[in-house]
């Protein structure tokens, strides 16, 4: 299986409901790295998984969404605590979305899957792993 990833990063606040939590309960601020990687079992006719470019680019636009929110307040995530495992989620489905609606170019039709990792410290992280 051949694999690309891109970067980018994400700066939300939320707040956790569940004792689970502890003090994360209260509103409090996020960082994460965002890795995308994108996979296929055969490279292209351009001898790539994706153009990095257009994959950089609608990360970016969906991490764009979301930046510098109060997730709190954002519909989308009514009734949701917005994990770390519940945003990487978020951010591969809506990728999928957009790899089927061809932004990512008509060779992305045929990715395999998609991984999102949220990295939320240099030693704690979440991934969401798809299928397209």
């Amino acid at each position: 299986m051949f694999s690309v990833t891109v970067r980018d990063h994400l700066m939300v606040a939320h707040s956790f409901r569940g004792a689970v939590f502890g003090p994360a309960q209260r509103l409090h601020g996020a960082t994460f790295i965002v890795d995308a990687t994108f996979r296929r079992p055969e490279l292209d006719a351009d001898d790539i998984v994706v153009d990095i470019g257009l994959a950089t680019r609608e990360l970016g636009a969906v991490v764009g969404e979301l930046n510098y929110r109060n997730l709190d307040d954002e519909p989308a995530f009514a009734g949701t605590n917005t994990s770390t495992e519940a945003l990487a989620k978020v951010v591969a489905d809506r990728l999928a979305d957009r790899v089927h609606a061809g932004s990512l170019g008509e060779g992305a039709r045929e990715l395999a899957g998609i991984t999102v990792t949220l990295h939320e410290s240099h030693i704690a992280w979440a991934s969401y792993e798809r299928t397209l």
